[in-house]
Parts: structure tokens; C-alpha cells; sequence
């Protein structure tokens, strides 16, 4: 085959593929959201005083804390929200910036896909931790945290890169672990959310974005 007939397939396969999945995703989305995560994990450490340990505690964390259940129940869930907000803004911020280099656009047949499948994991995953936080199970808050994200992520890779998997099994991963070691839900969740997105952005960055800068 010649060179010609190689190029217009490759062509055509790259078009078929920004068809139908989303390639605009940045990897310093992934840096952002992980620095954002791990000041939240380091206000929450330095409000409730607890140490890394004991915060999610099924037996010590209102012992050895000074404030109330519901105190600490609602700083974390504002800790959350605004991490939570925080790494959107900056994903989007990105993600656009991507895609007007690459001379893309951000809300296309396979952003929309894209959306779905992370909308859905993770409205079921809130949902499911204020369960848990109505029945006072709040150890089991993180690991369940963990693990819906990467329910998520692994439901959404097919609509973008391969590599989200990856990040996805490793945040399950952390959050089965978290859930047999509940004293150490804050670390897991500083790493899960911190740590991994850092990592994984880095390498996103690397090995798709450079070339875009």
C-alpha cells in the first residue's frame, strides 16, 4: 500500500474517532483538579485538628474531635462542593483552551455522551453517601467516594481517551482498601482525588498535549 492510501486512512480513521469520542480533554485538567483536592484535603486536616488517621474513624473520630457530628459533617460537605466546583471550572477552562488549539469544539455529539456517562455514576454516588451520612455511617463515606469515582471513570473512557481507565481502576482500587482501613478515609481521599489526578494528568499532558502547545 502506498504512502498516499496510508495517509487518507489514517485520515479518515482520525476523523471517525473525533466523532465519537471527546479528544479535548486536557491533561492539565487532571493537575488542576489534583491540586485543587489535595488543598481541600489540607484545610479539612488543619480546621478539624484530628490528624490524617482518625478523622473517619468509625470509633475514635468523635472522640477525639472537639466539634460536633453535625459541625463536622458540614464543613466537609462545603470542603467537598467547593473542590468539587473548583475542578470543573478549571477542567472546562482547559479543555476549552484544547480544543481552540486543535481547532475543535467543546460541546459536540461526543461531549454530550461524555457528560452523560459521568452525570449518571455520580448523582447515583451522592446520592448513595448521604445514605450513609443519614444512617451515621460516615467512615464508609470516602471509600464509597473512591469507588463510585472510579465507577465513573471507567464508564466514561469509551467516550474519550483509553487512559481514563487506568486512572479509574486505581481510584477503585483506593477505595476497596479504604474500606477495610475507614481510619485513613481522609488520606485515601487526599491521594485518590489529589495524588492520582496529578499523576495521571501529568501523564495525559505528556503523552497527548505537548504537541498542542
Amino acid at each position: 500500500m502506498s504512502r498516499e492510501h496510508l495517509q487518507t486512512l489514517t485520515e479518515i480513521r482520525g476523523m471517525m474517532e473525533r466523532s465519537t469520542k471527546f479528544l479535548s480533554l486536557s491533561g492539565l485538567s487532571g493537575v488542576s483538579a489534583g491540586l485543587i483536592a489535595l488543598a481541600g484535603g489540607l484545610v479539612a486536616y488543619l480546621q478539624l485538628r484530628t490528624g490524617w488517621l482518625t478523622l473517619f474513624d468509625s470509633g475514635t473520630y468523635q472522640r477525639l474531635n472537639p466539634l460536633s457530628r453535625r459541625e463536622v459533617i458540614e464543613f466537609l460537605a462545603l470542603d467537598a462542593v467547593c473542590v468539587f466546583v473548583l475542578s470543573l471550572l478549571a477542567a472546562w477552562f482547559f479543555t476549552a483552551r484544547k480544543a481552540r488549539r486543535m481547532g475543535h469544539t467543546v460541546w459536540t455529539l461526543a461531549s454530550r455522551r461524555l457528560m452523560w456517562a459521568l452525570i449518571v455514576p455520580l448523582v447515583v454516588g451522592g446520592i448513595f453517601c448521604l445514605g450513609l451520612v443519614y444512617h451515621r455511617l460516615n467512615w464508609l463515606v470516602c471509600p464509597a467516594m473512591l469507588t463510585f469515582y472510579g465507577l465513573t471513570l471507567l464508564n466514561a473512557q469509551q467516550y474519550t481517551y483509553r487512559d481514563l481507565e487506568y486512572l479509574g481502576l486505581c481510584e477503585i482500587a483506593l477505595g476497596l482498601i479504604a474500606l477495610f482501613l475507614t481510619g485513613y478515609g481522609l488520606l485515601m481521599w487526599t491521594i485518590g482525588f489529589g495524588v492520582l489526578h496529578i499523576l495521571y494528568g501529568t501523564l495525559m499532558w505528556y503523552k497527548y498535549d505537548r504537541q498542542t502547545q
